[in-house]
């Protein structure tokens, strides 16, 4: 078929992609994805997706690796040359290379390898790895001051401050004092630097403290103490129990008997259970610890990678006979920020520094900018087009007379309070106020407020995206229910299970002692045993063996004594029960034993090859394990294989989710039904189902396995097949529903949010059904909502197929893994976007800490939305970096609703109405400024001179300004209230063209009537026109404060007084720029009345006759 499809020349290189490709879809498994053996069938089948609508855009399709699209426009392109080339994008294309070009030489990025470790020789590795050093700081010396100034004058805003203070060096263009122009912006510069400055250090000092960590390193010489920072590839460390793992490692030895140790990964994963690790079999049979320098070992790893759930290598000991080669796994690592939860560790170090998981997985931070921010950056911009036009008007209505360029740039001098040096100051004091409201608010009590550049994001939040685990819940589980089909235990009938289990012992106990002379197990009853109808107490029995028996729980013995001797004793204290912890890979595991405690039957000692109860008799009862199936995200279910040594019955006990359990066990008609209903209710299910098995059957099994484990081809499809042989028609135990608590008032904090027109996303590393069941649980979901579960895809039909199996859904909320995420965004990015935008709520699960990330950026740029991200792991930061605002908890997610309703609020209110109101009260004086020039002959002359101008913007206006940032709209109980009213400020109404323009009016005909009224109403001399119009100025600016403020405080009284005050005093030491005795005069006082009366009275009227016609929606409420 290929030789008939004419083909375009293609380059080599893109062949080589396309062959790449191919071996990609070959390699699909089965599915669609497996069926094509070449790229030929792949354009076949794009065609055919191309009939199956897909809100696809032709681009969509070209985003393909395939060539038939880009082939006709890179001819194109190549046909183009010379300056019509340059002109046409030539110029983009090679600004572009050459950046490119000086940025790889300046960071020159080392290419990752695979790589060979000897155990306890790092210098025997061939290649030069990174530091094991942590640096989360932004800058260093030399960067750091040229750092934050560029942060700064990159907004034109300072920028253009800087332009104007420069200017006043030179003398012709010296308008007033040098201070005027460069204390504001100084001061802004210092505060900036100094808040920089403390932040950075604080991260150093972070940085130090774990840089400088001791650990044991393993020495021919014995042991040596070693700073974290100076950890090797190929150092043998040893790390202790609670204590954190500097670098990513082999785990070669342990102090555990069992040859495996528990390791804590909240900070790489999230997840707070705990995982076991083994050690490598070869080095952990070793006599002592300084026989690992007596072999002759290394360790093969595969190139550093993001995936902190997959390794792949293998270890290899040379000096035996044969050697001997071990493969490794996940279950053989240790990966740094991890921490040793039980015994004493030893592990090769492979990866350090930037190479490690949790590095690789960390995204560096960003400058957060708000959006608040931005938009007044813009609306600065039209201030200083109208600045420019001004000027220009100017010196046109001169006639452009003499240096007209000179008088040009005087012109925007003078006219360059429009955009007031004080609009920074302000707003960076505000938001440094409203971090301090925020960490004082007792409703919300310890809130620390990392960042006070961004606090007014948190009122224009549109996608708020959760962690699930420890965010939404505690991650604590607790046995709630109990089904054997034809009854059913929930938590206050578990003493009749009691009961059952206690009268099911003893019988056997009896029966066991009556029949001592019989050595050999009755082998036969067990084939007949499930035809016969089995008693409720025998059926109870076998259900909380089962569950008591499934799992890969172990019971943990605290030492009591500080003596090491006692670790591994078998002495009675340790099986007491109060010094007994349980720890699994998964807490739903550890709350089924627990339950099985509860009930009677203790979990009171496992190994890897044997487990021990202890029944409500106190008998102890030995299980030997003879295999073990663990849970994996395609399997869905766990299996063990044990063998009772007291009977020596062989068991398979199997545990998984309903969907998987459905199709192997016995036909029943209630399984469904219950699994549905438990599921309603919020419950995580468990099918538990058994096999009993012949010592024949075993042993056939046994070969069959271990030689599929020992294939080199399909390992895991062989290994799978052999197992399935074994789930046939196996006996349904029982249903067991276990809830995953809640954290406090989850559900009305998230049902406020979504009422507020906030739209949640969780985003967790957990398996989908456990996902899918807190989503329901804490209401993400609603009951009454439907789910789509998007089905695992692989490959761009799959996905195709899939999108539009879910584009037919309407107001459904989806469920998708991380890996299904990846081939959608791969082929249909804007596609699955847009559909996921319309969904009610979105739950991810399966997430790796970059995907997290990766998918806020998304939302940021598809929608330009504002999006919050909420953590509580090592495994958020990287989210919380790329949000527009980050939010980290300790488990009160109760107080988000608070901090969005109250706090997002008041910070974005009060900042629109403070800024807006310093930009009136520079554009009020520049209006007078042009009215005053105009009527002097367009001459470039101050108005205000020296201190005047200086005290107007400071102890005369600032107090009562300022004290805006205690204004608020509504009372914090009415915005919890109603969070409906939050969706207002999403639509940035606040601060708006519209708003803005409201302003420059008010400022024009104020600036007017006061310049105009104090012309029309002096006398004899200019300097009263100044002491008329500037009074009036400052009284205008007090009243237009007291118009502007909608909820009274008493420091707002004060400011006005004190500003107030603090004019009048100042007068009898202004007689530079007035006349003390015309102030002193009754014709003084009326005219400055009257000018300010009819400046701010039609003001009032009409702010008064909007309230009545068309009051805002909160007014209404509080009435």
């Amino acid at each position: 078929m290929a030789e008939q499809i004419p083909l375009c020349p293609v380059r080599s290189a893109a062949a080589a992609a396309n062959c790449k490709r191919a071996a990609y879809f070959s390699a699909a498994g089965p599915g669609p994805g497996a069926e094509r053996p070449s790229r030929y069938q792949l354009e076949d089948e794009s065609a055919h997706l191309d009939e199956m609508p897909l809100m696809m855009s032709e681009e969509g399709f070209e985003n393909d690796e395939s060539d038939y699209h880009k082939l006709p426009r890179a001819r194109i392109m190549r046909r183009k040359r010379g300056l019509e080339w340059f002109v046409c994008g030539g110029w983009k294309f090679l600004c572009t290379s050459c950046c490119d070009w000086l940025i790889n030489i300046c960071q020159r990025k080392r290419e990752l390898k695979a790589r060979t470790v000897w155990l306890g020789y790092p210098e025997k590795c061939e290649e030069k790895h990174p530091r094991n050093s942590i640096k989360n700081q932004k800058y260093n010396v030399f960067t750091f001051i040229p750092g934050v100034l560029y942060e700064q004058f990159k907004f034109f805003l300072n920028l253009y401050f800087l332009v104007v203070s420069c200017s006043q060096f030179v003398p012709a263009l010296k308008i007033g004092y040098l201070y005027t122009y460069w204390a504001p912006l100084g001061f802004v510069l210092a505060v900036t630097i100094m808040r920089e400055a403390t932040d950075e250090f604080r991260r150093f000092q972070r940085d130090k403290e774990v840089n400088s960590q001791l650990y044991s390193k393993l020495t021919v010489r014995g042991k040596v103490q070693v700073k974290s920072s100076d950890i090797q590839v190929g150092d043998l460390i040893i790390v202790e129990k609670n204590q954190r793992i500097p670098s990513d490692m082999v785990f070669l030895r342990t102090s555990e008997k069992a040859g495996s140790c528990f390791i804590r990964t909240d900070q790489l994963d999230g997840e707070t259970d705990w995982k076991l690790r083994v050690a490598v079999s070869c080095t952990q049979r070793l006599p002592a610890l300084g026989d690992l320098f007596s072999i002759n070992a290394y360790v093969y790893a595969q190139k550093p990678q993001l995936d902190i759930h997959s390794f792949e290598g293998t270890f290899t000991r040379e000096d035996s006979d044969p050697p001997i080669h071990e493969s490794l796994s996940i279950e053989n690592t240790l990966w740094a920020s991890t921490v040793v939860a039980s015994g004493t560790v030893i592990g090769v170090v492979i990866y350090t520094g930037k190479e490690t998981r949790s590095v690789m997985n960390t995204s560096n931070p960003k400058n957060k900018v708000g959006l608040l921010d931005l938009e007044l950056n813009q609306l600065t911009k039209a201030l200083f087009l109208a600045l420019v036009a001004l000027s220009v008007v100017m010196v046109t209505l001169q006639g452009f007379s003499g240096a007209w360029y000179r008088s040009l740039f005087r012109f925007l001098l003078l006219f360059s309070y429009i955009i007031p040096i004080s609009l920074r100051v302000n707003l960076d004091m505000g938001k440094a106020a409203y971090g301090w409201m925020i960490m004082k608010d007792e409703n919300i009590p310890g809130t620390v407020v990392r960042t006070s550049t961004i606090p007014e994001e948190l009122g224009r939040l549109v996608y708020l995206l959760t962690d699930k685990t420890g965010t939404l819940t505690r991650n604590e589980m607790v046995f709630k229910r109990l089904h054997l089909g034809t009854v059913s235990y929930g938590t206050d009938t578990m003493d009749e299970i009691q009961n059952h289990l206690v009268n099911s012992y003893s019988q056997m106990q009896s029966q066991a002692s009556g029949n001592n002379a019989s050595s050999a197990p009755p082998r036969k009853a067990q084939s007949s045993a499930p035809k016969v109808r089995k008693s409720v107490s025998s059926r109870v029995h076998e259900a909380v063996k089962a569950v008591a028996l499934c799992h890969n729980v172990t019971p943990v013995y605290e030492a009591r004594s500080a003596a090491g001797e006692t670790e591994f004793a078998e002495a009675d204290q340790d099986f007491s029960d109060d010094n007994r912890t349980y720890q699994a890979s998964s807490p739903d595991e550890v709350a089924l034993v627990q339950w099985t405690e509860s009930v009677g039957l203790t979990l009171v000692n496992r190994d890897l090859t044997s487990m021990q109860l202890r029944t409500p008799g106190g008998q102890i009862l030995t299980y030997c394990i003879l295999q073990t199936f663990p849970f994996t995200s395609e399997s869905k279910r766990m299996g063990v294989i044990v063998r009772d040594e007291s009977t020596a019955e062989i068991t398979f006990y199997m545990k998984g989710a309903d969907v998987a359990m459905s199709t192997v066990v016995q036909y029943n008609d209630w399984l469904e039904e219950e699994c549905g209903n438990m599921a309603r209710e919020g419950l995580r299910t468990l099918v538990v189902a058994k096999r009993a098995l012949t010592e024949e059957q075993y042993q056939d099994f046994e070969s069959r396995y271990n030689q599929a484990k020992l294939s080199i081809h399909d390992r895991t499809l062989k290994v799978a097949a052999v197992v399935e042989s074994l789930e046939r028609e196996m006996e349904l135990l029982c249903l067991t529903g276990v809830e995953d608590q809640l954290q406090a008032d989850v559900r009305p904090t998230l049902e406020m949010l979504r009422n507020a027109g906030i739209k949640i996303w969780m985003l967790t590393g957990d398996k989908l059904e456990t996902a899918t069941c807190i989503a329901k649980s804490s209401h993400l979901v609603s009951r009454t909502q439907d789910t789509h579960v998007f089905r695992p895809v692989t490959s761009r039909g799959e996905a195709h197929l899939e999108l539009n199996a879910f584009r037919r859904k309407h107001d459904c909320a989806l469920v998708i893994s991380g890996d299904s995420l990846e081939v959608c965004l791969k082929y249909y990015e804007h596609e699955f976007v847009e559909l996921a935008c319309q969904c009610p709520a979105v739950v991810c699960c399966r997430c790796a800490p970059t995907q997290k990330a990766h998918i806020v950026k998304l939302l940021q740029q598809h929608t330009g939305r504002r999006t919050c991200a909420i953590g509580d792991g090592g495994n958020d930061v990287s989210m919380i970096q790329a949000a527009d605002c980050g939010i980290g908890i300790e488990g009160k997610f109760k107080h988000i609703g608070r901090l969005l309703m109250v706090h997002g609020r008041s910070s974005y209110k009060r900042s629109a109405a403070l800024s807006q109101f310093v930009m009136h009260r520079g554009l009020i004086i520049s209006t007078m400024q042009a009215v005053f020039s105009s009527i002097f002959y367009f001459a470039s002359v101050p108005l205000y001179q020296g201190f005047l101008m200086v005290g107007y913007a400071t102890v005369y206006t600032m107090f009562p300004v300022f004290s805006l940032v205690l204004d608020q709209d509504v009372k914090p109980e009415m915005a919890m209230l109603y969070p409906e009213l939050y969706k207002d400020l999403t639509k940035g109404r606040s601060l708006s063209c519209k708003t803005f323009l409201v302003w420059v009016l008010i400022s024009i005909y104020q600036g007017g009537i006061l310049m105009s009224g104090a012309l029309v109403l002096f006398e004899s001399e200019f300097v009263h026109v100044v002491a008329i119009s500037f009074t009036a100025l400052v009284l205008t600016e007090l009243l237009m404060v007291a118009l502007t403020v909608r909820t009274w405080h008493w420091l707002m009284a004060v400011a006005e007084l004190l500003s107030l005050g603090c004019y009048v005093a100042s007068l009898a030491f202004l007689n530079k720029y007035f006349d003390v005795a015309f102030i002193t005069t009754v014709t003084f006082v009326w005219k400055v009345s009257a000018i300010t009366v009819v400046s701010c009275l039609p003001l009032y009227v009409l702010k008064y006759l909007k309230r009545k016609l068309s009051p805002p929606s909160y007014s209404k409420l509080s009435s």
